[in-house]
């Protein structure tokens, strides 16, 4: 895991690499720089899935109304390709921070290219649209893998604290991911797409402020990486990657001119690579001789896993996409007599998630010995995102075009599903992935988390082109219907499972 650094000098004395004193019970019991990491993380979740709630909707929006003017399957496809990308860069960006920035610094550079992409985006030209996307890509690349990294730095690795620590900040990451939606959908259907983004760029800012506020309060503050690569090899691998990023841009800028990398061909080269990354790092993970046979037995099962948290992902992503976009045109927006702008419905998702964590959390503690083994947690987090789908086929049954509107409970019940199986299956497998990893491999562990969800939104990004081409109920029933059948499998697999998953329980 990479350490923490700041840009202040102090990597000479020992003592300043350390919070204050006083600081290690300061927020609810816990180190005082949880508070700035979780607040980090609000922010982040604030401005990612804010804008993203509506980023489908403007893509699909008339040129008229601000929008794109894309069809919805070519506008869920195209958001989902952004999702792909995030996912990608995010295995580079934790190499970056290992070997040349450090944690400190890639999070900090990632949140300042996330806010210049939020910048970017409030600008009304499809031309920033994209630099926007690319800037946030880029930047949530480096910030989102290395977070976490630091919250660990906060705690010796016997300490009781640690785990409820990490609640509290998972905690933070849903608060952020139901505020954010509130806010810029509401911009955005009243006063403009691009004022919803301008709202993720100020929320991005804020927490940028307040991380750098608070750097006195984080563990390991140095410049260097705790891999860090000797100055020679860094000084090439340096030259190498903005070589890398040049040649892409400028070969990627001539294809686009001479008309052959069409937006359709570019969501077709990221979906390639989506499949082959994860193929290329389980060969080399079993292939290798730093692997032992133990390690490789336990390897075995975890491809299960993975493939299982990319059939939930699938449907977990079009929360943001064809859900969004079937919220917008077949759905109430009003409540109670309460009139709520779509994008709102996104919402729902991160409320769901805070108030349901922490009862899962406190059954899980009461049954003890008695919970489900973790491959089963998974497979039944796996099924109820089959069934928030499956759930869809109901109310848009017997229907046709736009005319119809579902109440809605039908999206806000299709969410709840949707939330409760996330809980189950990112808890569950992100603590299966650090420990079936090969310990060579230990230091690289999320990579293999990240490359599951960038693989979901590959493939949803071709599966949901045919959104709008066949029928809402044979859309959301198929897709679900596979969902659970990926699920009932790994359930059906529970005895190999267990028995090669030691030690995970």
């Amino acid at each position: 895991m990479s350490r923490t650094a700041t840009d202040i000098d102090d990597s000479s004395d020992p003592e300043a690499d350390q919070p204050p004193p006083g600081d290690d019970h300061a927020f609810l019991g816990h180190p005082r720089g949880l508070a700035t990491l979780s607040g980090l993380e609000v922010w982040e979740r604030f401005s990612f899935l804010g804008m993203q709630a509506i980023l489908v909707l403007y893509f699909a929006d008339t040129v008229a109304n601000g929008g794109l003017g894309m069809n919805p399957g070519t506008a869920a496809s195209v958001s989902a390709a952004y999702g792909t990308m995030v996912y990608l860069v995010s295995v580079a960006g934790g190499w970056l921070a290992d070997r040349i920035l450090g944690s400190y610094r890639a999070v900090l550079w990632g949140g300042i290219l996330i806010a210049c992409g939020h910048y970017a985006m409030a600008v009304p030209t499809a031309a920033m649209t994209w630099v926007g996307l690319g800037l946030i890509s880029a930047g949530t690349g480096l910030l989102k893998p290395n977070v976490a990294s630091m919250v660990g730095k906060l705690y010796r690795t016997d300490d009781d604290r640690r785990d409820a620590g990490f609640a509290l900040y998972y905690m933070g990451i849903n608060i952020g991911a139901f505020a954010g939606p509130l806010i810029t959908a509401w911009l955005g259907e009243h006063q403009g797409w691009h004022w919803g983004f301008s709202a993720a760029a100020i929320g991005m800012t804020a927490g940028l402020i307040q991380y750098v506020a608070g750097r006195r309060h984080l563990a390991g503050r140095k410049h260097s990486a705790e891999f860090a690569l000797a100055p020679d090899a860094m000084r090439s691998a340096v030259m190498k990657i903005i070589g890398g990023i040049l040649i892409f841009a400028v070969l990627a800028t001539l294809l686009a001119v001479v008309g052959w990398l069409t937006m359709d061909r570019f969501v077709d080269l990221l979906t390639l690579i989506s499949v082959i990354a994860p193929i290329v790092y389980f060969a080399i993970m079993f292939r290798s001789d730093r692997v032992t046979a133990a390690e490789r037995g336990r390897l075995r099962p975890y491809v299960v896993l993975f493939l299982a948290s990319v059939a939930f992902n699938f449907i977990l992503f079009q929360a943001y996409s064809t859900m969004m976009l079937l919220a917008s045109t077949n759905a109430r927006t009003e409540i109670l007599g309460f009139t709520f702008p779509a994008g709102w419905y996104a919402s729902a998702l991160g409320a769901f998630e805070v108030l349901l964590a922490p009862v899962v959390a406190a059954l899980w503690v009461r049954m003890g010995h008695k919970q489900p083994h973790a491959s089963n947690k998974i497979a039944i987090g796996v099924i109820l995102g089959g069934l928030s789908f499956l759930l869809m086929a109901i109310p848009t049954s017997g229907h046709s075009g736009d005319t119809y509107k579902m109440a809605a409970w039908w999206i806000i019940g299709s969410y709840l599903l949707l939330g409760l199986g996330d809980i189950l299956l990112e808890t569950s497998g992100m603590s299966a992935t650090t420990k079936l990893a090969p310990k060579a491999f230990a230091s690289q562990t999320m990579a293999l988390w990240f490359l599951s969800l960038a693989l979901a939104n590959g493939i949803q990004a071709q599966v949901v082109k045919l959104y709008g081409q066949v029928s809402n109920p044979a859309y959301f029933g198929v897709n679900g219907a596979i969902a659970v059948a990926v699920g009932l499998a790994v359930i059906a697999l529970a005895p190999w499972l267990k028995r090669t998953m030691h030690p995970v329980h």
